[in-house]
């Protein structure tokens, strides 16, 4: 696993959604494959797809709005199934059936533009500290209009598209560690959960 730089802190640092999987018709005898502080993931069993269980706003927003991110570098999702229930955090608990993703390769291609967005993040961060709260998405902005690594055409609109993301739904970036990107099957980088709701 990748470490985020200097021990900072992300919002998916402080554990795992401690709920159980909701009965429902499309989850029985799904496999979970996945947990995070938000999310539980499910395999449906066809290699391609996997139901996934949200119960952060910022994340439904990400995967549902009708103007969220969508592109090469964002999950694809095929449906929103609806309200299942609420999770112990309070907050709505929403099924999506989605792309299925796969951790980072320590030392591939995606692991390696994945860590320097970290740490290009975490600098930025560092840098407008005295913001408070505000610094993330001071140094998400700077990010989307010119980081210090020279990304590719398709990855800096990525993070202008998540930029603006970011400010219209008045959210927070989720990115001071690797665990927030997943990639594709073709080693294509995809920001699969890098928002929260502050």
């Amino acid at each position: 696993m990748l470490n985020f730089p200097f021990g900072a802190q992300s919002a998916s640092a402080s554990g795992v959604l401690p709920d159980p999987v909701p009965a429902h018709p499309l989850l029985e005898g799904k496999k979970e494959i996945g947990r995070g502080q938000h999310s539980i993931v499910l395999d449906k069993g066809d290699g391609e797809r996997v139901y996934k269980l949200v119960t952060s706003p910022a994340d439904y927003w990400l995967h549902t709005a009708a103007d969220r991110p969508r592109g090469k570098h964002f999950p694809i999702v095929y449906a929103d199934h609806g309200d299942v229930g609420v999770a112990r955090s309070g907050y709505r608990m929403y099924l999506l059936e989605t792309e299925r993703l796969y951790p980072l390769t320590p030392n591939a291609q995606a692991a390696v533009l994945a860590s320097q967005l970290v740490q290009a993040y975490w600098d930025g961060c560092l840098r407008w500290r005295e913001l408070g709260a505000q610094m993330g998405r001071v140094a998400m902005y700077h990010l989307a209009v010119g980081g210090p690594f020279a990304w590719d055409q398709s990855f800096q609109a990525a993070l202008k598209t998540l930029a603006e993301f970011v400010e219209d739904y008045e959210v927070l970036p989720d990115l001071l560690k690797t665990d927030n990107l997943m990639v594709r099957k073709d080693g294509t980088l995809v920001f699969s959960d890098p928002v929260f709701v502050p």
